[in-house]
C-alpha cells in the first residue's frame, strides 16, 4: 500500500484560474490543467525568486518534489503558449496557509 501524499501548502487560490489566447473561441480551445500547487512553485521560484530549497520549506514538500512541481508547471505553461491553448488552474493535494 502506497504512502498517503503530503499536502503540499499554499498561500492562497488564486484570483484568476483561466488564462486564454486573443482571438479563439472558447470552443475551440484545448486547455493545459495547471494545478494549484504547481501554480504556486511557480509563483515562488519565478515570480517571488526563492531559492528552491526555501520555496519547498514553505509548501511543505522536498526539494525533489518541488523540482518536479516546477518542471510540470513550466512544460504546461510553455505547451499552452506554443500551441495556443487555454490555462486552467484546478485541482491537486493541497491545503491553503503558509
Amino acid at each position: 500500500m502506497p504512502r498517503p501524499r503530503r499536502l503540499r501548502r499554499v498561500a492562497s487560490m488564486p484570483d484568476v484560474t483561466y488564462f486564454k489566447p486573443a482571438g479563439i473561441r472558447m470552443i475551440e480551445l484545448e486547455e493545459s490543467i495547471l494545478s494549484v500547487s504547481e501554480f504556486e512553485a511557480v509563483r515562488l521560484k519565478d515570480l517571488l525568486g526563492m531559492e528552491q530549497e526555501e520555496a519547498a520549506k514553505k509548501m511543505s514538500v522536498s526539494q525533489p518534489t518541488f523540482h518536479r512541481l516546477l518542471l510540470g508547471a513550466r512544460k504546461k505553461l510553455a505547451d499552452a503558449i506554443v500551441n495556443g491553448k487555454a490555462i486552467k488552474i484546478e485541482g491537486g493535494n493541497f491545503r491553503i496557509g503558509i
